[in-house]
């Protein structure tokens, strides 16, 4: 009995790391990571999707909890609207519903003060409204899981407004936003992805998280997989869809763990102190030539 427990108890362990690291690749695209190719990590990286897959369906049971309960606790935090945007966010909700995955508002969503709200809770990802045209101001939002942004600070604000903390963004890639907005056709969604690397899981991170304590096998690359669609003749959805895996993970990726390195290695100052700074960077670069 005793020998029969000892062999079980590493192929137990084994198993259930095989199944931990299967759930991560199924939360991040490790076979395509954001950095594929050793790219910058501003650029356009606009690809045109059909429009089936402008949303993720549905949010898991997780997500739910996590955006109904800043819904009720802190509305204002998460969700901005300007007074003369009901329009856009009608028009958007006459679009949702044309997707399988949407179901009619529940009473509590029909408690929520703005129709963005309760169109944030039929999808996993976070909705920004903006202008299609002049400044292509933010004009409604709901955010339950930034990185490094708050929208109390931005709504209302042109896009070059937007960008403007983040110099090197706005220098080398937001003449391009801000056309590729103006001439974008209807209801066809464009897809990228970005990426960061964070302390922890958390998903709502208002402003940098500063030095990040910790060994980093214990922190965690985050990637948000945006969308950009002209659903009307004057607005514009930017939808928001974060995905987390285990930095330590990509030792078993080496040619994603490479890339990284040379994404990493094109930083200017500027993207670096953005980034987290002078310590997180150049720890983060220890780490990732250790694991190669």
């Amino acid at each position: 009995m005793a020998n029969s427990e000892h062999k079980t108890a590493p192929r137990t362990m084994k198993n259930k790391e095989q199944q931990r690291r299967r759930q991560s690749i199924g939360q991040f695209p490790w076979q395509r990571p954001p950095w594929q190719g050793g790219t910058t990590k501003y650029r356009l990286g606009m690809r045109p999707i059909d429009l089936k897959h402008w949303f993720q369906g549905a949010p898991t049971p997780e997500l739910r909890v996590h955006k109904y309960a800043l819904l009720r606790r802190q509305y204002r935090q998460v969700v901005q609207v300007l007074p003369n945007s009901l329009v856009a966010q009608q028009a958007l909700a006459e679009q949702m519903q044309n997707h399988d995955w949407y179901r009619p508002a529940r009473a509590d969503q029909d408690t929520l003060p703005d129709l963005i709200s309760a169109l944030s809770l039929q999808v996993a990802d976070d909705l920004c409204i903006m202008q299609s045209d002049g400044q292509q101001r933010l004009v409604a939002a709901s955010v339950c899981s930034p990185s490094y942004w708050n929208v109390q600070e931005k709504i209302g604000l042109p896009m070059a407004e937007i960008h403007k903390p983040v110099e090197s963004l706005q220098s080398k890639i937001g003449a391009q936003i801000q056309h590729f907005i103006a001439q974008a056709p209807l209801m066809q969604p464009f897809e990228r992805s970005n990426w960061f690397v964070h302390g922890n899981r958390q998903r709502m991170h208002l402003r940098p998280e500063g030095v990040i304590g910790g060994d980093p096998a214990n922190w965690f690359l985050r990637s948000e997989r945006e969308t950009l669609c002209r659903f009307h003749a004057d607005y514009l959805l930017f939808t928001i869809n974060v995905r987390f895996a285990p930095l330590r993970d990509i030792a078993n990726f080496p040619s994603a763990l490479a890339d990284l390195r040379q994404s990493l290695a094109r930083f200017d100052m500027q993207e670096i102190d953005y980034f987290g700074g002078t310590d997180k960077y150049q720890r983060l670069n220890a780490y990732l030539a250790d694991s190669a």
